[in-house]
């Protein structure tokens, strides 16, 4: 039986406070880096939802081949050939998603010079936890980027099999095996990288607390 991802659940950053930019102190200066590091990911979340149509859609062709038997073999070549453009149609969209992340890295690195200016100890060790949250943040993102490109490549490799005229049953349960294997560290990886979405968007709260920023929800 084969594991389908079906809704890729990626926790987004919340806008948090968004104040009047352009004051001298340091926690205003994060608090304008943090903003412009959530504005580079809004092309990130806006991938989530095609992503997922796109995971949904696949999974009914699956279904649809492998209800089909060799009197079918046209059916199955043409629905696995679908299926292969789908992928190809969320590898182009993981691209574009893994571009917002890396341009919100570059955005947040600022924080290094502006932490050190911060004068109370308490709000200097809540910057400093929000940035370490952040960065295993990124971190974790590359890690789950590289792993969802490979389960795609391993999808792929399943419907090229789906296209053989003397497929066997052991090779398509060796390649079915191992898209589950391939499934289940993408969900472990993104349960990590959200747990940390979650975790820094509370310390960012934290932080804005203790700065007493003076500004409204955004």
């Amino acid at each position: 039986m084969l594991k389908y991802l079906n809704v890729l659940f990626i926790i987004g950053l919340t806008a948090g406070l968004s104040g009047c930019f352009g004051s001298s102190s340091p926690e205003e200066q994060i608090q304008e880096t943090l903003q412009k590091t959530v504005n580079q990911e809004k092309a990130f979340e806006k991938q989530q939802k095609p992503i997922t149509e796109l995971e949904k859609q696949e999974n009914a062709y699956y279904q649809q081949i492998i209800k089909l038997g060799m009197p079918q073999y046209d059916q199955i070549v043409s629905l696995s050939d679908k299926a292969i453009e789908n992928i190809k149609k969320r590898e182009q969209l993981v691209e574009k998603e893994r571009k917002s992340i890396l341009s919100s890295q570059d955005e947040f690195k600022k924080m290094d010079g502006e932490i050190s200016d911060i004068d109370k100890n308490d709000v200097k060790k809540t910057a400093v936890n929000m940035q370490k949250t952040m960065d295993q943040r990124y971190k974790a993102h590359e890690k789950l980027y590289h792993l969802y490109k490979q389960s795609l490549a391993d999808n792929k490799e399943l419907y090229q099999l789906f296209k053989k005229k003397d497929l066997k049953m052991d090779e398509l349960q060796t390649q079915i095996d191992k898209i589950n294997q391939s499934y289940d560290k993408v969900m472990a990886e993104n349960k990590h990288f959200n747990s940390l979405t979650d975790q820094y968007n509370k310390e960012k709260k934290s932080f804005y607390k203790q700065a007493e920023l003076k500004s409204e929800s955004k």
